[in-house]
């Protein structure tokens, strides 16, 4: 027995090696860690039970039958992150450039399998050439069967995926159809052709970074929902990602102590919107003043800017916020705003997060792009995800609330479950000025002074209308609030909806407007 453990040990170590440790020198050459390191830095020390380490590929061809790698170019197994569960594989660049095999694509397959049974969320660290060349169609085989237990495990546990390194062609659609995508610059790239096919296609110059970079992807596509400096950020931001998050659709995110005798009251608060309803401030500074120690991790924070989403506790719940920005477009929803919202709240849905809104709107953007490309459409994306929501709903109203914009931001007609405003709200139709034009349009064309007529208007339509008392006298708004008594009226409120309950007609499942 001494000289069978022996050789397992002997055996064990070099899988440990991967591809050699020339290879391991090249990976960090390129600033890269290695597929085993990165597990060590994202999990908790010593909890990571492998699985699969002497699997080898069955493939004969192309010379591949002499050159076998225990483990198959990936590292699978179960560990713990703050001492809850975990699936994960992590692919290894050192075998094959990481490329998929059959026998790669099982060991996967075997870990997913594993988490939907039991209920646990999978990260997958990838860091791939693609599909073995060498195996052909067995290797496409693969991918489609990754794909198939990503769609089936939506909505039933967190899926994370991480881009180390190169991500190609049909690569990149298991990491598309999980929850959340982290990229690093420089050094990960996500496209579904390269930068050849492009020049042979569209006769088009653009370099791996530009294609499908983590600037590219975290700026303009809104396919990366992060980006970082280093893989040691980027690890650490999961672990944090982590702590907001249930392990499964049944579970319920970890509620953390809470010092509720402590001073809730925000002063600040009552300081931050401008006089002018024209003047922009930056709705950061209210998320921070209302979520427990000012922490708030944003997703998607260079995409689509008018609109900011995130994480953070309220009261030591779990929420997750989605909040107009009126310092970009004033707040404007657009297509990306739309999109990014509703991809984000029916996450939240999904995994018994309570959504916090923060509302200041002027109303969708107008103009032939935004009809062109399918604002009505994509709008309705946002409006489908908040009405379809059945986690605990608060919605305050900071400044404007106008329009069709004002239904879509979870108002009380769509289930809004507490709906709050600040003194200076504006709930109406439309801005001012435009609803007065309109409604005193002959009057002011035949005023002798059209200007002055104007100003009258419009100081009593402000009077009347540009606030939140008619909205509350009809019940639209639960209460009108003082801004700095904010955070304790969300702190009541989430507490009281712990227990909601509430539910959608039965059905197959929805069709939202994609």
């Amino acid at each position: 027995m001494k000289k069978k453990i022996e050789k397992l040990i002997e055996i064990k170590k070099t899988a440990l090696n991967g591809g050699g440790l020339e290879k391991i020198k090249q990976q960090h050459d390129k600033g890269k860690l290695t597929a085993r390191e990165r597990i060590g830095l994202l999990v908790d020390e010593g909890s990571f039970d492998e699985v699969d380490m002497l699997v080898k590929h069955r493939c004969e061809d192309f010379g591949l039958g002499q050159q076998k790698y225990l483990g198959d170019g990936v590292v699978t197994g179960f560990a713990k992150i703050d001492g809850r569960p975990v699936a994960l594989f992590s692919q290894d660049f050192t075998v094959f450039g990481g490329s998929l095999s059959e026998a790669h694509a099982e060991k996967i397959c075997k870990i997913q399998d594993m988490a939907l049974k039991v209920g646990i969320p999978v990260i997958g660290l990838n860091d791939s050439g693609g599909a073995r060349i060498q195996e052909g169609v067995v290797s496409l085989g693969g991918y489609a069967e990754i794909f198939l237990r990503n769609t089936l495990s939506s909505g039933v546990i967190p899926q994370i995926s991480a881009i180390l390194g190169p991500c190609a062609g049909g690569a990149v659609y298991s990491p598309a159809i999980t929850d959340f995508v982290f990229m690093v610059n420089k050094t990960s790239q996500m496209f579904v052709t390269g930068p050849s096919v492009v020049k042979t296609v569209t006769h088009e110059e653009v370099t791996m970074e530009e294609l499908g970079g983590a600037d590219t992807h975290s700026i303009k596509s809104g396919v990366a929902h992060f980006a970082f400096q280093t893989e040691i950020e980027l690890l650490s931001s999961i672990r944090k990602l982590f702590g907001y998050l249930p392990l499964n659709w049944k579970d319920r995110p970890i509620e953390k102590d809470f010092d509720y005798n402590q001073n809730l009251l925000v002063p600040k608060l009552d300081e931050i919107i401008p006089s002018q309803a024209n003047i922009p401030y930056n709705m950061h500074d209210i998320i921070l003043e209302l979520l427990d120690d000012n922490d708030f991790l944003e997703v998607h924070k260079h995409y689509a800017e008018n609109l900011i989403v995130g994480f953070g506790r309220v009261g030591g719940l779990s929420v997750g916020i989605v909040a107009n920005q009126p310092a970009v477009l004033a707040g404007v929803l657009d297509i990306n705003a739309s999109i990014k919202g509703a991809r984000f709240i029916r996450f939240c849905d999904s995994f018994n997060i309570p959504l916090l809104v923060l509302e200041d709107v002027p109303g969708f953007m107008p103009g032939t792009d935004q009809e062109w490309n399918g604002i009505i459409r994509h709008g309705s994306k946002l409006l489908f995800a908040f009405c379809e929501a059945t986690v605990p709903k608060v919605t305050v109203i900071t400044r404007k609330a106008y329009g069709g914009a004002y239904d879509v931001m979870n108002s009380k007609h769509i289930r809004g479950d507490f709906n709050y405003a600040w003194p200076s709200a504006e709930i109406a139709v439309m801005g001012p000025k435009g609803a007065v034009e309109i409604i005193f349009k002959k009057e002011i064309s035949e005023s002798d002074n059209s200007e002055q007529k104007l100003e009258e208007k419009l100081k009593e339509y402000v009077e009347k209308f540009a606030n939140p008392y008619v909205a509350a006298e009809r019940g639209y708004i639960d209460d009108v609030i003082i801004p700095s008594e904010t955070r304790k009226k969300l702190i009541n409120s989430f507490q009281l909806l712990k227990n909601k309950v509430d539910k959608n007609p039965p059905r197959k499942h929805s069709n939202i407007p994609l």
